[in-house]
């Protein structure tokens, strides 16, 4: 976070409902709860165009929130060694994507190296730099602390 804030970004951390400083509650430990909740700060904080990061379990609800509440609202969406909802089609999870698709992406690594796969043709003025200004963009962390 410190990288960011020292390059001009605006960086916003939350703790998680019964983690950290939050309060402890023994209900909504499940991931769209905790999509919510990160929706309702970010609409709170009015914020458009962020990068949302998310480590561990923060990475999940990273994605379940970019799923559930991201449409125009993220800019981009960092996954780090993050355990997001399962992607593979089963019988399990229907919604998923059938194998092949992550086949393709493995033939893509293979075939060009680990560094074309994500990359963007088009930058957003939210990560390419820091800003003179307080950015319009925001980046939210999720998951454990080191």
């Amino acid at each position: 976070m410190m990288f960011f804030l020292h390059r001009g970004y605006r960086v916003i951390a939350h703790d998680r409902r019964g983690h950290g400083r939050s309060s402890q509650t023994s209900m909504g430990h499940d991931m769209d709860t905790y999509a919510d909740d990160v929706a309702q700060l970010a609409t709170a904080l009015d914020l458009r165009n962020a990068v949302h990061i998310g480590h561990s379990t923060g990475g999940g609800e990273v994605a379940r929130y970019v799923a559930r509440h991201g449409k125009g609202q993220v800019a981009k969406a960092v996954l780090i060694s993050a355990v997001p909802p399962i992607m593979v089609k089963t019988d399990k999870n229907p919604g998923g994507l059938p194998i092949e698709v992550f086949d393709g992406f493995r033939a893509q690594v293979a075939a060009n190296g680990r560094s074309s796969i994500g990359r963007s043709r088009s930058r957003s003025t939210a990560t390419t730099g820091p800003a003179r200004r307080p950015p319009k963009a925001s980046s939210i962390t999720g998951g454990a602390r080191a």
